[in-house]
């Protein structure tokens, strides 16, 4: 027993999650599918046989694709840090959970996302996957097309975040 811990502490501790890369416009069809990009596909390798858990993003208007290995790291992060029995906690916990859906790909990769998700991301029929670090953001065309930040913008953010000598990094 006291090494079957050890391995599970050294499995958990050493994952490395998929930093997935592009982003990839795509198009919604009439019963709410989305087919799922192949350059991501192939980025996972087996973990999207899976499946995936979508939600709402915290800040923006936009839905947030996780694989299930990286939802479960998402939860394992939220369990360590909140108390249900906490009022605050337990709201956090609603808020955070509500709409969420478990999806799989179907045999041609597409995905069926809940009507309810897609109205509240406002998407209709045309959306960019755009890859991160262990998600994928989706977004309606449009929309995304709005929020990146101007090269001013992001050259100064850039700056302030990850700017000055690598010890003050750490």
């Amino acid at each position: 027993m006291k090494w079957e811990k050890f391995f599970i502490f050294t499995h958990y501790s050493t994952h490395v999650m998929t930093t997935f890369i592009g982003d990839y416009s795509v198009k919604l069809d009439s019963k709410g599918r989305l087919s799922f990009p192949a350059a991501f596909k192939k980025q996972m390798k087996e973990a999207a046989s899976e499946g995936f858990v979508l939600k709402k993003d915290v800040f923006e208007k936009c839905l947030i694709l996780y694989p299930m290995e990286e939802w479960e790291r998402q939860n394992t992060m939220i369990r360590e840090r909140t108390n249900p029995y906490n009022k605050e906690h337990a709201r956090f916990l609603r808020m955070f959970y509500a709409g969420t859906a478990e999806l799989n790909l179907d045999a041609s990769n597409r995905m069926l996302v809940p009507r309810r998700l897609l109205d509240h991301a406002g998407i209709e029929d045309e959306v960019v996957m755009a890859g991160q670090s262990g998600r994928i953001e989706i977004w309606p065309s449009d929309m995304y097309q709005g929020v990146s930040t101007a090269d001013d913008d992001f050259a100064a953010m850039a700056e302030k975040i990850l700017g000055g000598s690598n010890s003050e990094a750490k």
